[in-house]
C-alpha cells in the first residue's frame, strides 16, 4: 500500500506487550475471521455455490474452534477493552484475516480454487500478525503465546495448501450464473 503524496506513512503499531491485550487481540482476530468466512458462506449459498460455501464454513469452524482454544487461556486473565479502532493491526481499517483486508476477488461465482487462494491470502496475513508480535514483544509470555498462535496459524496454511493443491487437480469449468445482473445498456 503506497502513501499518497503530502502524506506521512502510517507508524507501526507499538508492540503488544501485554497478555491479556495481546488474547484480546488474538480473540478479535479469530472472531472476525470466522464471522466473515461465515458471511461469505452465507453469500455463496444463496447463489447456488455449495461447494464454496461448505468451503468457507469449514473455515469459519477451524477459526471458531482456534477463538474457543484462545478464550480458554484467557481465563483468569483480566482483559482490556480495546476500541476498534486502537487495536495495533497491520493491515489498515481491520484485522489480518477481516473483512477490510480482502481482496477484490470475492464474487458469488467463485470457485474453489479461488475461495481457496483468498483464505490462503487472510490466514498468511493473520499468521504474519502472531509471527510479528511473536519476535516484535518485548513480554516473554505474549512471545511464547504469539509463537504458539502462529505455529497453529501455519497449521491451517498447510492444510490450505493441501486442499488447494487438490482443487488444482480438478478441471472445474466457471459457474453458470443463473441470475445475471441487469445492467443498463
Amino acid at each position: 500500500m503506497s502513501t499518497p503524496p503530502g502524506q506521512r506513512p502510517p507508524a507501526a503499531p507499538a508492540p503488544i506487550d501485554d497478555v491479556g491485550e495481546f488474547l484480546v487481540h488474538a480473540l478479535e482476530l479469530e472472531h472476525e475471521s470466522a464471522a466473515h468466512y461465515e458471511q461469505l458462506a452465507d453469500s455463496m449459498e444463496v447463489h447456488h455455490n455449495h461447494e464454496v460455501a461448505a468451503l468457507f464454513r469449514r473455515l469459519a469452524q477451524l477459526s471458531d474452534e482456534h477463538a474457543t482454544s484462545i478464550g480458554e487461556r484467557a481465563r483468569g486473565v483480566a482483559l482490556p477493552r480495546i476500541a476498534p479502532w486502537e487495536f495495533k493491526w497491520n493491515c489498515p481499517g481491520g484485522g489480518p484475516e477481516g473483512g477490510d483486508c480482502l481482496h477484490g476477488d470475492v464474487s458469488y461465482q467463485m470457485s474453489a480454487v479461488q475461495a481457496l487462494e483468498l483464505a490462503l491470502h487472510n490466514e498468511t496475513r493473520g499468521h504474519a500478525f502472531y509471527a510479528h508480535t511473536a519476535s516484535d514483544s518485548d513480554d516473554a509470555e505474549v512471545r511464547e503465546l504469539a509463537a504458539e498462535m502462529s505455529a497453529e496459524e501455519a497449521e491451517h496454511l498447510k492444510l490450505l495448501e493441501d486442499l488447494l493443491a487438490q482443487e488444482h487437480h480438478r478441471d472445474d469449468a466457471p459457474l453458470e450464473d443463473l441470475d445475471p445482473p441487469h445492467m443498463p445498456a
